[in-house]
């Protein structure tokens, strides 16, 4: 999917609080497919009570921060997860719970227990290591001796140097391969050794300070779990869907003049009711889907999903990540109710208020950067939807006009690409798709009747 930026959101999630004394809270899974999260925070303290309704704490998940409820009264005995706590495992204790009138007491004895026991299985692994390092001590001990010899030697031609050479060399760590044997045929001597001053060695000592006082011209920032995640989803679309893209410029001046009657009456009531261009593209967008059912698909590895109705995700930008948000059955409501839901949406999105349930799912997506003057982008299909629809600004461009005494005119043109996955549409399909899309946008009014 083409990159833009995405705040993080939250939602209501209830969590009972078990009736029986000190009882552990455990990570609780938000999704199907959850498997950790992080503690953004905790919303009662060590020892304060809750009561049914209240907000225990705040799950980082890889899309949403999200709030949990307790379902029962209680007692915030012992966090054992504190605030900022990353790839907490699910099912793993994050706190010790507790009843009015319970003997606190206990708590922090039962939270050390609970810890020791998430931290058993990481004593576990080590074992292997020690057993590989077991036929060591069985070995002989010349090793040792062995690999002092060598590191005399080089990796290439044989050495020739006394023994007494090679002893003064060992001692004083001089690689005699950097010293030049004045003995018969070039041997090495005492001398020799003795005599060796490494020249190279100040410089190298004296650039490094140098270098390491430098100040970083560059700023780290820790990956979210969020931007791991469209990262990782990403990726694997790019690199296991086979993409293709069809391209189209279509004619927007009866869109723009009939949005302007429309804005023009409408503003009147209400100036939030305004229409905008891009409530037109996915009204248009779930009539072609209407007429080309193919493109309104799924790849789900033994069978191809073809879906009924157009729930269309909508990508909105945020300052964490990309997410999209989904207006469900677009072909079945007007523009005017596009246009709210629509808004609606992006405004809890960049609020961090949607529910998984709100940008999970959807059967096709529109990513629209023409509010940022780009004239044409591909983007990248958000499986297992077939299909992503890129869309640009409208630009006035210079058309052929045959009625015109120039010969041609000026026309408000705009220009879309579809990314296709080739596994469930076809090109032919796709080409289907772009001219029914271009035809309804050409033509809005047929999309009113």
């Amino acid at each position: 999917m083409a990159s833009a930026a995405v705040r993080i959101f939250s939602r209501r999630f209830h969590v009972s609080a078990r009736r029986c004394a000190l009882s552990q809270f455990n990570m609780p899974a938000m999704s199907p497919t959850m498997t950790e999260g992080g503690i953004a925070s905790w919303k009662k303290k060590e020892g304060e009570s809750f009561s049914t309704g209240d907000v225990l704490l705040e799950i980082e998940t890889d899309k949403a921060t999200i709030d949990v409820e307790a379902q029962d009264d209680g007692i915030m005995a012992k966090i054992i997860a504190p605030d900022g706590s990353k790839n907490v495992q699910v099912g793993s204790v994050i706190a010790i719970l507790a009843e009015e009138g319970d003997d606190l007491s206990g708590a922090a004895e039962l939270a050390s227990k609970a810890s020791s026991q998430a931290a058993a299985p990481k004593d576990d692994s080590p074992p292997p290591p020690p057993k590989a390092e077991e036929p060591k001590p069985s070995e002989s001990k010349p090793e040792p001796k062995a690999e002092s010899s060598k590191s005399d030697l080089p990796s290439g031609d044989r050495i020739f140097a006394s023994p007494i050479a090679k002893k003064i060399a060992l001692e004083r760590g001089i690689p005699l391969a950097k010293v030049k044997g004045t003995g018969p045929d070039g041997r090495i001597i005492r001398e020799d050794v003795e005599s060796y001053t490494p020249a190279a060695a100040p410089a190298t000592t004296t650039a490094q300070p140098a270098a390491a006082q430098l100040p970083p011209d560059y700023v780290d920032t820790p990956i979210s779990n969020m931007r791991r995640t469209i990262g990782t989803r990403l990726t694997q679309s790019k690199q296991e869907l086979p993409h293709y893209y069809v391209t189209s410029e279509i004619n927007m001046d009866k869109v723009l003049k009939l949005r302007e009657v429309f804005n023009k009456t409408l503003g009147d009531k209400d100036k939030s009711a305004k229409l905008s261009v891009n409530d037109f593209i996915l009204k248009a967008v779930s009539c072609a889907l209407a007429d080309v059912p193919e493109a309104n698909s799924a790849w789900l590895g033994e069978v191809i999903r073809t879906y009924k109705k157009a729930d269309i995700s909508v990508a909105v930008a945020t300052p964490t990540g990309l997410i999209t948000p989904i207006v469900r059955d677009v072909g079945g409501k007007g523009l005017a109710s596009i246009s709210a839901e629509t808004k609606a949406l992006a405004k809890k999105a960049r609020d961090g208020k949607l529910a998984p349930a709100e940008y999970q799912g959807g059967t096709f997506t529109v990513s629209n950067l023409g509010m940022y003057d780009v004239s044409h982008f591909t983007a990248i299909i958000n499986p297992p939807q077939s299909c992503i629809l890129a869309v640009g600004s409208t630009q006035a461009t210079l058309v052929p006009a045959p009625e015109e005494e120039r010969g041609f005119k000026t026309a408000q043109i705009m220009k879309v690409t579809l990314s296709s996955d080739h596994r469930t549409v076809d090109g032919a399909v796709a080409a289907r798709w772009m001219a029914a899309f271009k035809g309804y946008l050409e033509n809005p009014l047929t999309f009113m009747l």
